[in-house]
């Protein structure tokens, strides 16, 4: 007998009413969206994906083996990206951008995003730097002490919101090899990203997403959710996320109990 896939309820109008109040503190909101497994390929074709358009980006993330750090709403992560700067983030999650300490929220080098999903959102705040190409592998493997891979700023921040952690200790989470495509539907009349994580037991997840401006918000959410729709694309599947996935998958890896 087949189990039925659970389904997402929309966001609650206190959920919306908290949403919109965070948002207009935030540089910018990413709507998003989880294609559910048995409907990706249709999805691709409906959209008329490419993949040899798209680009490839590896996902390394630091963090202790039982994630607390992420526990702890903070993200660490190393990313290497196909023809572009690699880069690092030290990211917190959830946020309330005002109550953020003056200097961090003044720095040229954060951003501070909501994520909207169907049923529900959250704000981050991600200070962010770029890396030298060669240095994440060298970190990985052990030549290099992982403090290198951040700023100072972002080793300040880190240490402000983990004072208990040691950045050099934390174990290697990854990595997650995944597809970037960025489309302009003339439909849409606006960029549409997709991203396809590959996880090492077979699992994908695709995501697709837009962004905007807070005050654009309601009217891009109506607007894409209609292109999508429109395309036979199940707007109301099981959302899933794709750090979180990744995080559990690797725990599991370094304590022995993946499948």
């Amino acid at each position: 007998m087949a189990v039925a896939a659970k389904k997402t309820e929309p966001m609650s109008a206190e959920q919306t009413a908290e949403m919109l109040a965070i948002a207009k503190q935030a540089d910018s909101v990413e709507l998003k969206l989880t294609v559910p497994d048995t409907d990706q390929r249709s999805a691709v074709a409906a959209l008329n994906m490419d993949p040899l358009e798209a680009q490839v980006r590896q996902v390394f993330f630091f963090d202790t083996p039982d994630l607390a750090l992420n526990e702890q709403g903070v993200v660490v992560r190393g990313r290497r990206i196909q023809g572009r700067a690699h880069d690092s983030v030290v990211k917190l999650r959830p946020v309330v951008p005002n109550q953020l300490p003056a200097k961090v929220r003044k720095s040229p080098n954060l951003t501070t995003e909501v994520d909207a999903m169907p049923g529900g959102f959250v704000c981050s705040a991600a200070l962010k730097s770029e890396v030298d190409p060669a240095l994440i592998r060298l970190v990985v493997a052990g030549q290099r002490p992982l403090r290198k891979v951040f700023s100072k700023e972002q080793r300040a921040f880190f240490a402000e919101q983990a004072p208990d952690a040691d950045l050099d200790s934390l174990s290697v989470l990854g990595p997650i090899t995944l597809l970037k495509l960025k489309m302009s539907p003339k439909e849409l009349g606006r960029r549409l990203v997709a991203e396809a994580w590959f996880y090492p037991d077979g699992s994908r997840i695709l995501e697709l997403s837009t962004k905007c401006t807070p005050a654009e918000a309601f009217q891009v959410a109506a607007e894409a959710k209609a292109f999508l729709a429109a395309r036979g694309i199940d707007l109301s599947g099981e959302q899933q996320t794709k750090t979180r996935t990744a995080l559990e998958f690797f725990s599991k890896e370094l304590a022995g109990t993946t499948p």
